[in-house]
């Protein structure tokens, strides 16, 4: 091993321990937050994952028509949905079939954490329930955008199925 490349080495080891130290740092001082930087940051991730569910869910709907969208806000949380009613007629017998998707980030909580949840129903049978969280002083935001992504096309291909 040349003299230079552990210099080098030597050199990008430091970095990452100072990069680590640094990192420890901020996650130390986003624990010791108030309650109302608590609350403007999960606004502020509301916000953000509020526009990536809009886009993601109005992408469904816009490839099944029929489908119609609507935005969701209060306390059970802000997001969007895109729903239809199907009425399907099979040896006389009218049914009616109802498909739903549903993502909402849930309200601020004594609990601090940023919670996503989503619901899909295909056909009247609910096909997922799930929800998500994190610790706010903890979010990684672009693991929220894919999950988001991950259930709308999860619903789009199991709506597609058995449509």
């Amino acid at each position: 091993m040349s003299s230079g490349d552990f210099r080098s080495r030597l050199e990008s080891a430091i970095q990452r321990g100072q990069k680590r130290a640094q990192s420890a740092a901020d996650r130390q001082r986003k624990k010791e937050l108030s309650e109302d930087e608590l609350r403007r940051l999960h606004t502020s991730y509301r916000l953000n994952l509020s526009d990536r569910i809009e886009r993601a869910v109005t992408g469904v709907a816009d490839h099944f028509p029929g489908f119609r969208q609507e935005s969701l806000f209060g306390e059970n949380g802000w997001g969007t949905a895109c729903y239809r009613d199907d009425l399907k007629i099979d040896g006389g017998r009218r049914t009616n079939l109802y498909s739903r998707l549903e993502i909402v980030i849930r309200p601020f909580s004594d609990a601090k954490v940023l919670d996503m949840k989503a619901k899909g129903t295909v056909a009247n049978r609910e096909i997922f329930n799930r929800s998500f969280f994190a610790d706010l002083v903890d979010v990684d935001e672009d693991e929220f955008a894919q999950l988001i992504d991950t259930w709308a096309i999860e619903f789009a291909e199991l709506y597609a199925s058995n449509s």
